[in-house]
């Protein structure tokens, strides 16, 4: 497949890692010569310095024969010219977008999109993925990573086992002959930076990073197994009242649970902004470092504080001084990956990478067959798929045991109708179930053989 990539910056560039690893022809335009460069040097992509709205540029991008046309700029409106210009004088079939503005993405104005119109055939909002993220983390404050798969009824938590975990040096088949109702699979095992699938026979340690796959009815379960107490959240301060504090706010006011949301802001007009937006929640206009503010919006009482500024140092800062201060759950949203090994020293219970939400909304939009989730773990050592199974994949029909999987890959949940199943080595995969699949960056290639036979996108 070919694909121009505008826009080298952190998620350009990481969706340019994927794809050239995958053996795609893919050539990045952007108009930093430096960053042009750092991605041909790291990479095995060509590299283009210009405006990615230019068509001449797009012309010596490739334009004329690419499948697919991802727009990543830091300018919504430049993004949104690259597409209109790939449709109307190249006909790249495959349009995506990423657009920031709120205005751009309000429903009322979605005819905006149509192929007549701005033909973009993917909007893309980091805000809203990382909103979205942030609430997921609330839902489990016992996670340090979660997603929800098929249709919510599935969620991927990632836990930190401690010593006091009562499943400690046990091998995972004999968790299942313990625990033979509890719809939930160990997918993923990180020990010492090393991430794998483990096997039946593998055992759990104390220091462990697991990732788990559970049914939504089973998270409460799952989570006492592994040494972890669920604690309701009705009480959340927010730090930063920007795009992503704003719909945050708004959809914990939107919930049928009630939640007690403050606001902390340090621009007045963006302060003003959150508080004509919001009808519930208090916005307090300050420094979210401010000890005697965090004071004033009560931190001693909250369950949890979600900083969200635009800045990963501040974010950081405000979270320690939120978990001094008495506050038990801290969420940091941090854009910066080599600042995440602070995260346990500086005791921040979870964070949020808004390049690795974003990242995983776009390959969403890429893989091939009837994908139609991914969520992309860590710096990009593994995925988690969620595809349906076609009548030409050559895993249909098959029982689990007997389908020729790579050993970095395991499936996790399997809905066959209306029903999930936890899957075991006899469950037969047919014509039409959805699975949700772990596995190993590099063993990703032979997942979408395994789910397609042509190129089929969803």
């Amino acid at each position: 497949m070919k694909v121009i990539i505008c826009g080298a910056g952190q998620v350009g560039w990481q969706i340019a890692r994927h794809l050239a690893g995958e053996n795609n022809d893919v050539t990045v335009v952007d108009n930093n010569p430096e960053l042009v460069r750092r991605a041909t040097d790291t990479l095995d992509v060509q590299g283009i310095t210009g405006f990615a709205s230019y068509p001449d540029i797009l012309e010596r991008a490739g334009a004329r024969d690419a499948d697919m046309i991802i727009a990543a700029t830091f300018s919504d409106e430049v993004n949104m010219v690259t597409c209109q210009v790939a449709h109307s004088v190249f006909a790249i079939p495959r349009k995506i977008a990423r657009l920031r503005s709120q205005s751009y993405l309000t429903a009322i104005y979605s005819d905006l999109y149509r192929r007549d119109h701005m033909p973009i055939d993917v909007v893309i909002s980091p805000e809203k993925e990382v909103a979205q993220a942030a609430l997921q983390r609330l839902a489990a404050p016992a996670a340090f990573d979660t997603e929800s798969f098929l249709d919510d009824e599935v969620q991927l938590l990632g836990i930190l086992l401690d010593d006091d975990c009562p499943v400690l040096n046990t091998p995972l088949r004999q968790l299942t002959d313990l625990f033979s109702t509890l719809r939930a699979i160990v997918v993923g095992i990180r020990r010492k930076d090393n991430l794998i699938a483990p096997s039946a026979g593998d055992q759990l340690f104390d220091g462990d990073q697991i990732y788990v796959c559970t049914h939504r009815d089973d998270v409460a379960r799952t989570m006492e197994i592994f040494g972890k107490q669920q604690a309701k959240q009705d009480r959340v301060i927010l730090i930063g009242g920007g795009n992503v504090g704003l719909a945050v706010a708004q959809s914990l006011e939107a919930q049928t649970t009630r939640v007690r949301a403050k606001v902390i802001e340090k621009n007045r007009s963006v302060a003003e902004t959150a508080a004509n937006a919001l009808e519930r929640t208090i916005v307090l206009h300050g420094d979210g470092l401010s000890a005697e503010l965090l004071a004033e919006a009560n931190i001693t009482r909250a369950d949890a504080v979600l900083a969200v500024t635009d800045d990963d140092k501040t974010n950081l800062l405000a979270a320690v001084r939120a978990k001094a201060a008495g506050c038990p759950m801290t969420i940091a949203l941090v854009n910066d990956p080599t600042l995440v090994p602070l995260m346990a020293p500086l005791d921040i219970d979870a964070y949020i990478n808004p390049r690795s939400t974003t990242v995983s909304s776009i390959l969403r939009h890429i893989r091939h067959g009837r994908v139609r989730q991914v969520y992309a773990i860590g710096d990009a050592e593994a995925e988690v798929i969620e595809a349906q199974v076609l009548s030409t994949s050559p895993i249909a029909g098959t029982a689990i045991r007997d389908i020729g999987f790579p050993e970095g890959v395991l499936i996790g949940a399997l809905r066959k109708g209306d029903k999930v199943v936890r899957p075991t080595g006899s469950t037969r995969v047919e014509e039409g179930d959805v699975i949700v699949i772990f596995a190993i960056s590099e063993d990703v290639p032979e997942v979408e053989r395994l789910l397609q036979v042509s190129i089929d996108f969803f």
